[in-house]
């Protein structure tokens, strides 16, 4: 599987260390930088062609994930959800990784480098690579509902729960 990694300054020692992970335990990295330390870099730069390039390999059939990566992981998460067809999770936890692939079939994963240790934030990127998608009809149904707000822009339909009663 390839992993499409992107980060900032804050992330970058994490997805060095990613980097060196994921080759030595099959995966294929795909790092989409940066390669050396800037205080001032931006991160949209790196996060955007870290989830274009999951989004096109998707595309084409590739079961591509993607890692992006700052100091808390919510600018990151931000940018890596603008690219089409990216659903990305910012994860702090196991059991929110878990959920992201589980639940949202989330394919990209964001996470804060300076919130966690790295062995902590090696574990959440582990759990969210070796989890599937469960496929559960109400996730699917959810996800879907999702797509196609992406792709029209109009909201769907609310249930009648959502109706004040006696209108």
């Amino acid at each position: 599987m390839r992993v499409h990694l992107g980060s900032d300054h804050a992330g970058l020692e994490l997805k060095d260390h990613l980097a060196r992970w994921l080759a030595e335990h099959g995966y294929e990295p795909v790092d989409h930088g940066p390669f050396v330390y800037d205080a001032l870099d931006d991160y949209p730069v790196f996060c955007l062609r870290a989830a274009e390039g999951v989004a096109a390999e998707r595309a084409e059939g590739a079961d591509s994930l993607g890692v992006v990566i700052g100091g808390s992981g919510n600018g990151e998460q931000m940018a890596a959800n603008k690219v089409p067809g990216v659903r990305c999770a910012l994860v702090w936890s196991q059991q929110t990784a878990e959920l992201a692939r589980q639940h949202n079939d989330a394919t990209v994963v964001s996470v804060g480098g300076r919130m966690h240790t790295l062995e902590e934030m090696t574990s959440f990127v582990e759990t969210f690579l070796r989890t599937p998608f469960s496929g559960d009809e109400r996730h699917v149904r959810r996800i879907g509902q999702l797509s196609d707000y992406e792709a029209t822009h109009e909201l769907p339909p609310l249930p009648d729960s959502a109706r004040q009663p006696g209108a």
